[in-house]
């Protein structure tokens, strides 16, 4: 199993930015893919997530009408789309995999992590 996260980069306050997630090497579609992000002297934080199987979707609520995460199979690609972005949201973003199936941004409960991919908002 392999998660290659991409589409971190520079954007002023209130622009968007969309990540990707591309996984492989998967032999069941019940996961769920997770992103995380991890400030500079901060923990790592849980903030969206979506079930490979049915579609279903979590998000904290720092986030939740700002970005949106959804999944296009064909590409075998997780996307969090980033909107209205704050300098607050700087961070390293990860994308993670959860193997049983439950949807869930507890970080202690996935198993596969990818790199991380920077996103740099300014004031």
């Amino acid at each position: 199993v392999q998660l290659q996260a991409s589409g971190g980069g520079w954007v002023q306050a209130g622009g968007s930015l969309r990540l990707a997630c591309v996984a492989s090497g998967f032999t069941t579609s019940d996961y769920v893919i997770g992103w995380f992000r991890q400030a500079p002297g901060s923990e790592r934080e849980g903030i969206s997530s979506i079930s490979i199987s049915d579609g279903s979707t979590m998000y904290v609520n720092s986030v939740k009408g700002r970005f949106t995460v959804s999944i296009d199979n064909a590409k075998n690609t997780v996307y969090l789309q980033m909107n209205s972005l704050k300098p607050e949201d700087t961070a390293i973003y990860y994308c993670a995999a959860e193997m049983d199936g439950w949807n869930t941004i507890d970080a202690s409960e996935f198993d596969y992590w990818g790199q991380g991919t920077l996103v740099t908002v300014s004031s």
